[in-house]
């Protein structure tokens, strides 16, 4: 993404609302999490041909005082523009979706709307109101206008604004703001880095594709990282102990600071304690594997014996029967060769 700008404020701004409501405090920064803005390039990429730009709705959270805003989700609001004649925006769809939202996340609120366009116009002017607004608004906080340029072949340009009303006929205000820009930061964790390193991967390769490193590759790749870093600060260090380059005071305050956080810990006792922990990661895998082989053997027996059981049954019970037919025929026969004896 391109750098953003800087920006200085000499006295800290206050937004307006309505006639009669009491100003509230403009954000002062606000931070922009990566899922958010994957959000608003997947909305961008499913576009219509004719769509010149898309537009949708921000969530997030804001600090006690009002001076930080969190953006954290977005979600898309089908618009229609005509020839910068006309604008219509889905309003119900939006309503319904962000009851939606709020019912799956209960500690995120309204704070604004994104554009995939820099352009600032009237119908800019006309959805913040709109988003700026009592009832369904971020009212009586100012709503956070974000833009992201998704133009072929250019730098994705963030910028974020909010706006106050300037001074024109009753009948203007509704279409009429000035925008003011405010800094911004886009903050991830670890994980999402760790998420967004392997995206970023795919770039330099022809069919785009990224392919899920293991963990021991992954592991492999961080300390390879790792030496990289520690190479470039020891050839700086010693570009300055050489006089090749001007040190910095504020680098070296940093280094050393970076250094001091190191355990000074003896060499042979980490080696020591790596060899241990990895003994009982053995340990413990073995017996994980001894217990899934002996789940596994167990419930084949088991298995075995409900399939083999029933047979068995059946044919003694078969068995069984036929040896009592033999009996009964065998005394059938007797009583039968008995009864001629006595009539003779």
């Amino acid at each position: 993404m391109s750098d953003q700008g800087s920006f200085l404020h000499l006295a800290r701004p206050l937004g307006t609302g309505p006639p009669g409501s009491q100003p509230t405090t403009i954000p002062l920064k606000v931070v922009i999490q990566p899922q958010a803005l994957f959000s608003i390039l997947d909305h961008s990429l499913r576009r219509n041909a004719e769509q010149e730009r898309v537009i949708g709705t921000l969530l997030g959270v804001r600090s006690e005082d009002g001076s930080e805003v969190e953006i954290r989700n977005a979600f898309a609001v089908p618009h229609t523009e005509i020839l910068n004649e006309q604008v219509e925006v889905e309003m119900e769809y939006q309503k319904n979706m962000l009851a939606l939202h709020l019912k799956a996340n209960p500690r995120e609120v309204l704070v604004g709307w994104y554009a995939t366009s820099s352009e600032l116009n009237q119908f800019s002017a006309l959805i913040q109101n709109f988003y700026g607004s009592q009832g369904d608004g971020t009212w009586p906080h100012p709503a956070v206008h974000l833009t992201l340029s998704t133009n072929p072949g250019e730098d994705i340009e963030t910028r974020t604004y909010v706006s106050a009303p300037v001074g024109v006929t009753v009948e203007r205000i509704q279409d009429s703001a000035s925008f003011m820009p405010v800094p911004y930061e886009i903050r991830y964790g670890e994980a999402e880095k760790s998420g967004l390193e392997l995206i970023s991967g795919a770039k330099d390769r022809e069919d785009r594709t990224a392919a899920v490193v293991t963990d021991v590759q992954s592991l492999e790749r961080a300390v390879g990282e790792v030496v990289d870093l520690l190479e470039r600060v020891s050839e700086y260090v010693n570009s300055v102990l050489d006089e090749d380059q001007a040190p910095s005071t504020a680098l070296g305050q940093f280094l050393l600071n970076t250094l001091a956080l190191a355990p000074k810990v003896d060499p042979s006792d980490i080696e020591r304690d790596f060899n241990n922990h990895i003994q009982d990661v053995l340990v413990i895998s073995y017996l994980a594997n001894l217990i899934r082989t002996q789940i596994d053997l167990s419930n084949r027996l088991a298995t075995a014996v409900l399939v083999s059981g029933p047979a068995d049954g059946a044919g003694a019970g078969a068995g069984a029967g036929s040896g009592g037919d033999h009996q009964q025929k065998g005394g059938r026969d007797q009583r039968g060769k008995g009864r001629p004896q006595r009539e003779g």
